[in-house]
């Protein structure tokens, strides 16, 4: 479970790095599709960003977090990360479907990447109390 959970993690990162390469770039991107599939919209909107920091790098730091704590078999922080990542990518859909209007094809696949790492999660966990087993793969 720990592997798949990195691996998923990487994904992750990976979609997370190409939204923030969409946050400083000005050119057309691969993911500017139509009227209601364009990544350049969602991520030079005013809600790309908290503070000074693109939601995009937070998605990254939250993909390592996760990456790291699976590692790590900390099985119950990795679910409260994970539904930390969770509730924020929610909002973030609420943003994308009510406010903006507009889905960013990078968002949706991360949105659906912290939804099964957050179910695989609590699935780790579960099994691992279930058992009563400290190192549970």
């Amino acid at each position: 479970m720990r592997i798949v959970i990195l691996f998923l993690a990487v994904a992750g990162l990976v979609v997370s790095y190409l939204a923030l390469r969409v946050h400083y770039s000005n050119d057309v991107e691969p993911c500017d599709i139509n009227a209601h599939w364009d990544c350049g919209i969602v991520n030079h909107s005013p809600f790309a960003m908290i503070g000074p920091v693109p939601v995009a790098a937070i998605g990254m730091a939250g993909y390592i977090l996760l990456g790291a704590l699976a590692i790590m078999r900390r099985r119950a922080l990795l679910l409260a990360a994970a539904l930390v990542g969770l509730g924020f990518a929610l909002y973030l859909t609420y943003i994308e479907k009510f406010v903006l209007m507009v889905w960013c094809l990078y968002c949706v696949i991360s949105q659906s990447l912290i939804l099964v790492l957050t179910l695989l999660a609590a699935g780790w966990l579960w099994a691992s109390r279930r058992s009563g087993s400290v190192i549970t793969e």
